[in-house]
């Protein structure tokens, strides 16, 4: 069996107990990209770990940012790679209303 394009793995620390947050953070991805996602994998690792890789690129880095994504920041992120001209709605608002 082979993993389907575009790949999101979404690595948490399993120390810290942290499956249910990237779960629900796995379950808003694939609401949101139904179509666009082929795979999202839920990576189990321990040290405080919680990033959201696509194919391979660091999106989030817990330990880099100093905490844990925004749904709405991660969803445009992930669009901003897989599906550059989708709108997402009200997740889109917070980065539209800001001046450029």
């Amino acid at each position: 069996m082979t993993a389907r394009e575009p790949r999101l793995e979404i690595e948490y620390c399993t120390q810290c107990r942290w499956l249910l947050r990237a779960g629900w953070t796995a379950q808003e991805l694939l609401t949101t990209f139904t179509t666009e996602l082929g795979e999202v994998a839920l990576v189990p690792g321990t040290g405080g770990v919680f990033d959201v890789r696509l194919g391979g690129e660091t999106l989030w880095s817990r330990k880099e940012r100093g905490g844990f994504p925004d749904l709405a920041v991660l969803k445009q992120l992930v669009r901003d790679r897989i599906a550059p001209d989708r709108d997402l709605g009200h997740s889109d608002r917070h980065r539209k209303a800001q001046p450029e």
